[in-house]
């Protein structure tokens, strides 16, 4: 493990998975409440908003980071995770609420997204699921953060989950959209019944040649068309949609988008130095940080039923279903019921 990052101590990467397995985690029932909604105290619409309070720049591990900030600068920090293919704008509703009730706000671009950047050239392009999660501990110490509550959607709820699994003492808190979604290459080999292989198409393209050629061609048609499937009532308009869109313009967004999806099937290297990172995710860690975890009652992406994961937060722990048409976007679709729960589990 990298001694850069370790101080002694970021979906949809696992869904399938996690599904799979099911059966395995179904019998353990969670010991903490589950709440079958819930009502902000906090009234944002979603669309408010367009853009962010500033936007900055850091040198941070491997990368020059850019990222979205909001709120007192000596406020309790929140790190808000996006996915793909999404961007900081995930949370472009989310951020302001966040930021009036007096937190440091961190929205950062992932590697291969925005203003993201690698420091060199010889750095693998690589989107395995730790390596993503070292860049936000590597963003928290530039950025002097000693501990943050963590909250994501997709990727980033992924990275999110291994955030609090493997560094604990920097995670707060932990708010993630479909729950536990930490997975391995060897889940992620075994097969899966046909309709659940039906829903990872776009897994089995990038796997190939044409696949990648494709997408680097095709990368906004691709995009606009994951949206529409991941929230099929989800009404977005084109000026929504190309805000995020220009993120995708990064030079290194599709190696980092095909190495992701190539990693998980065992058709792409990993980095030697992640191994151990690896090896320990492989377990299932538990989370012990207190938690709570969404869904949206419209997601049409992959992911796992409630019951599937919550055997796997030991801390203190609710989970909560929203309502109303809510898709896979769900910081952005419904950004009041993202926010109270970030406001509600640095309750717990």
């Amino acid at each position: 493990m990298p001694d850069e990052i370790n101080h002694g101590r970021r979906e949809l990467l696992g869904a399938a998975a996690l599904t799979l397995a099911a059966g395995q985690f179904a019998t353990i029932g969670s010991a903490h409440a589950r709440s079958g909604g819930t009502k902000p105290d906090t009234i944002v619409k979603p669309g408010a908003h367009t853009s962010f309070h500033s936007l900055k720049q850091i040198e941070a591990g491997v990368l020059n980071v850019g990222y979205a900030e909001d709120g007192p600068a000596g406020g309790p920090a929140v790190l808000l995770l996006h996915g793909w293919p999404y961007d900081i704008h995930t949370y472009v509703d989310v951020a302001p609420v966040l930021a009036s009730a007096g937190y440091r706000v961190i929205v950062p671009y992932l590697r291969g997204y925005g203003t993201t950047r690698f420091l060199s050239d010889a750095t693998p392009r690589n989107g395995q699921q730790s390596v993503i999660a070292a860049d936000i501990i590597a963003l928290m110490d530039a950025l002097k953060i000693e501990t943050a509550t963590v909250a994501g959607c997709d990727w980033g709820a992924r990275t999110a989950n291994i955030l609090a699994a493997l560094w604990p003492e920097r995670c707060k808190s932990l708010v993630s959209v479909s729950g536990y979604l930490i997975g391995s290459q060897q889940v992620g080999s075994m097969p899966l019944p046909p309709k659940a292989e039906l829903q990872w198409w776009y897994q089995y393209y990038f796997a190939t040649e044409r696949g990648r050629a494709g997408y680097g061609k095709y990368t906004q048609d691709f995009a606009r068309l994951i949206w529409q499937l991941a929230s099929p009532r989800w009404r977005f308009d084109e000026a929504t949609f190309q805000r995020s869109a220009a993120s995708f313009d990064n030079p290194d967004h599709v190696d980092v988008v095909i190495h992701n999806y190539r990693w998980r099937l065992g058709l792409a290297e990993s980095e030697p130095q992640f191994d151990g990172y690896e090896q320990r995710l492989a377990q299932a860690p538990a989370i012990t940080v207190p938690t709570i975890t969404l869904e949206g009652d419209a997601n049409g992406a992959p992911h796992p039923e409630p019951a599937a994961y919550a055997g796997k937060f030991s801390g203190k722990y609710q989970h909560r279903l929203i309502t109303g048409g809510i898709g896979h976007n769900l910081p952005q679709e419904a950004p009041e019921a993202f926010a109270q729960a970030v406001l509600d589990v640095d309750k717990f």
